[in-house]
C-alpha cells in the first residue's frame, strides 16, 4: 500500500472515494459549498486546525501572528496554538477585545463549542484570515440555514456521524496555495492520512447519505431523522429538570428555518452550557461533589460559574446524569 492516492491532486493522500462521499454528503445536507474548493483530509479536524494556522501564517513577519476567538471558545484552541511555541503564530485571546494592528487569524466556531450559538467573525479587519470550524453544522444539532461559503472551513467525522475514534476530518479550502501549504504540513507531520480510516469513513458517509436519499421511501429511518429525534428528546428532558429549580440555567436559542428538514426548528447542541446561579461560584467543583463530571468555564475563557457537559453520551450515562442533577434540586 503506497503513501500516494492521487499524485495529480493537491492533497495527494486524499482517497478519491472519501472525497466523493464528502461532496455527496454536503450536497445532500446543503450545509457547505464544495464547488471551487480543494478538499484536504486530515487526522481529525485537530490536525487540520494546525495545518490551517501553518498555511495562513506569514513567513516574513518579525513576530508571530495572533490567533483569536470570541469567548467562550473551544477549550483546546489556546493550548493547541501555543503548545509547540511556534515562531509563526501565538494565541491572542478573546476576539471581542482584540485591538492589535496588523494581520491576525480569527477562529469562528459555528455552532459554537461550548454554548451552541451561531457565530460570526468579530474583528472584521482587512488583514485578517478566517478559519470557520463547522464541526457541529449538521441538522441533528442546528437548523441548516444555507450552504456555508467561506475561504476555509473545517469538518470532522467525529461530530457529523459520531465516529470520533476514526480520526478523520476534512477542510474545504478556496485558495489553492493555502491548500498546498496545509497539505505540506500534514506531509511533514504524518506523511499523509491513513487510507484505511479514509475508506472506512467513506463507507460511513455513504451510508448516511443513502439513509436520507432512500429512507423516505422505505420503513427505515434516516440517520439524521433518528439523530435529530434523539437530541430533541434529550434536550426536552434536560430542560424539564433544570426549569424545575432556580439552581441552574440554560442558554436560550431562537428557532430558525431548516432547509434540510424544511421546517422551523430550535438548535439542540452537542453540549449543554450550564450556569450555576446564586452563591455557587465554582460550578465544576459543586457538581463534582454530586458525582457529576463537567468542564469548567475557565477552560473556555469565561467565569467558573459555567460548565460544559456532553449531550452525546450513552443513554445509560445520560439518564444517570439527569437523575443526579434532579437529586440536587429535590
Amino acid at each position: 500500500m503506497s503513501y500516494f492516492s492521487d499524485v495529480t491532486n493537491i492533497c495527494w493522500f486524499l482517497e478519491a472515494e472519501f472525497g466523493r462521499e464528502v461532496v455527496r454528503l454536503h450536497n445532500v445536507v446543503g450545509n457547505a459549498v464544495t464547488e471551487g474548493r480543494h478538499i484536504v483530509v486530515g487526522t481529525g479536524s485537530s490536525q487540520l486546525f494546525l495545518a490551517a494556522l501553518y498555511a495562513l501564517s506569514p513567513t516574513d513577519s518579525p513576530e508571530p501572528i495572533s490567533v483569536v476567538c470570541a469567548t467562550p471558545y473551544y477549550s483546546s484552541y489556546p493550548s493547541m496554538t501555543d503548545h509547540l511555541k511556534s515562531g509563526l503564530y501565538k494565541w491572542g485571546g478573546d476576539a471581542e477585545s482584540y485591538e492589535k494592528e496588523g494581520p491576525y487569524i480569527e477562529l469562528v466556531t459555528s455552532p459554537n463549542n461550548p454554548d451552541g450559538h451561531v457565530r460570526r467573525s468579530k474583528v472584521n479587519r482587512s488583514q485578517g484570515f478566517l478559519v470557520h470550524d463547522l464541526a457541529y453544522y449538521w441538522p441533528q444539532y442546528t437548523p441548516i440555514s444555507a450552504p456555508a461559503d467561506h475561504d476555509l472551513t473545517l469538518f470532522t467525522v467525529s461530530k457529523s456521524t459520531g465516529h470520533a475514534g476514526m480520526r478523520i476530518g476534512w477542510a474545504l479550502v478556496k485558495d489553492q496555495e493555502v491548500a498546498k501549504k496545509m497539505t505540506k504540513f500534514i506531509e511533514l507531520n504524518t506523511i499523509g492520512v491513513s487510507k484505511d480510516s479514509q475508506l472506512r469513513a467513506a463507507k460511513v458517509l455513504r451510508a448516511v447519505s443513502d439513509s436520507w436519499e432512500l429512507g423516505n421511501s422505505k420503513e427505515s429511518e434516516s440517520f439524521f431523522k433518528f439523530s435529530h429525534k434523539l437530541m430533541a428528546n434529550r434536550w426536552k428532558q434536560l430542560r424539564l429538570v433544570v426549569e424545575s429549580s432556580e439552581l441552574f440555567s440554560l442558554p436560550k436559542f431562537s428557532p430558525a428555518f431548516c432547509t434540510f428538514f424544511n421546517q422551523v426548528l430550535e438548535p439542540q447542541p452537542a453540549f449543554v452550557w450550564l450556569k450555576c446561579e446564586g452563591n455557587v461560584e465554582d460550578c465544576e467543583s459543586f457538581l463534582r461533589g454530586h458525582n457529576i463530571l463537567t468542564r469548567s468555564g475557565t477552560h473556555f475563557g469565561v467565569s467558573p460559574k459555567y460548565v460544559r457537559i456532553s449531550m452525546l453520551d450513552t443513554d445509560e450515562n445520560f439518564n444517570q446524569f439527569l437523575d443526579r442533577l434532579s437529586a440536587i434540586m429535590s
